[in-house]
């Protein structure tokens, strides 16, 4: 069998072709799973959980689900950098959604997360929507 094509792009997601973006990383999702490839599997559920969060179009059910997967499957396998991309995604979220406490609770721990991990350009990422 051929390996996944790995297609989906932040590019698609920043062009604002969210549409094209998420039909992509939903195919490239299934074949990651289907080739058991678990790593990449996290990082197109952080992927479509940020698509589902974008401006354009927040759907804070999707999201949430897609982080929520996408969390559950860095804490099984130790992905710390993937833990606290998700928490920034649900900051940035709540955010748009006017839920303040729980952006600020989730952006601390992104926070603290980058710092510890020596993350500076996602620390400064974090830091500054925490402070707006």
């Amino acid at each position: 069998m051929a390996r996944p094509r790995r297609g989906a792009r932040r590019g698609d997601l920043l062009d604002g072709r969210l549409a094209d973006a998420t039909r992509i990383a939903e195919d490239a999702l299934a074949e990651a799973r289907q080739f058991g490839e678990r790593g990449v599997e996290g990082q197109l559920l952080r992927l479509l959980g940020d698509m589902a969060a974008h401006p354009d179009r927040v759907a804070v059910d999707t999201a949430e689900v897609h982080y929520g997967q996408a969390l559950a499957l860095a804490e099984e396998l130790g992905l710390r950098p993937l833990m606290a991309h998700r928490h920034l995604g649900l900051g940035l979220l709540y955010q748009r959604a006017g839920r303040r406490q729980r952006a600020r609770d989730h952006l601390t721990v992104a926070t603290t997360m980058f710092r510890e991990m020596d993350m500076r350009f996602w620390l400064e990422q974090a830091e500054a929507s925490r402070d707006t």
